[in-house]
């Protein structure tokens, strides 16, 4: 038998196994310190329509703006009930749900301060690596000093910033293409 390259695979199908547990979209459960927020994310591909099987990872700082990682030794409190982690795989209207909450700034490493934001991974049918962007406050005082936001063009930054919808949830939609299409991160 010829031994030949291994086919290229999209991302996916997900199972219902690892998306429960301890990476679930409760991350402000057990008395977590902090402003409560629901946030919804929706999926589009580039022509607008919802991908309701998707995934969606959240990493953020806690209310005080220290990451619960073993890399953020700074002398800032760490809530314990705290993961900062989520996961969630999208409903049939391509949206995956989480309630946080509101994350503190976070250093720049070349000083100063970045506006509160969630970090998002998407992982979607017909994409190969994850996509990575953020999401952003709308209204925040701090948005017009946020060196990763200023990296943006002008333009393009309203497909980072979230918008309250008449429930209070942040809603953020994603397009992984077309006219519309959510600003990525190369990380």
């Amino acid at each position: 038998m010829a031994e030949g390259l291994t086919p290229s695979q999209t991302v996916g199908p997900f199972y219902w196994g690892t998306l429960v547990g301890s990476c679930r979209a409760d991350l402000a459960h057990r008395g977590v310190a902090g402003e409560r927020l629901e946030v919804a994310l929706t999926l589009h591909d580039a022509h607008g329509v919802v991908i309701p099987d998707g995934v969606i990872e959240i990493w953020q700082a806690n209310s005080h703006g220290r990451y619960n990682h073993p890399d953020d030794r700074r002398n800032l409190p760490l809530d314990a009930g705290f993961e900062g982690f989520g996961r969630a795989s999208t409903d049939t209207n391509g949206t995956a749900r989480f309630a946080t909450i509101r994350p503190g700034r976070v250093p720049w490493p070349a000083g100063g301060l970045q506006a509160p934001h969630l970090n998002i991974s998407v992982f979607a049918r017909g994409v190969l690596n994850r996509l990575a962007t953020r999401l952003y406050f709308d209204g925040d005082p701090s948005l017009a000093g946020d060196p990763v936001l200023n990296l943006v063009e002008p333009s393009r930054r309203e497909t980072l910033i979230a918008k309250r919808d008449a429930a209070g949830a942040w809603c953020l939609p994603i397009h992984l293409g077309g006219a519309r299409e959510t600003v990525f991160f190369d990380v």
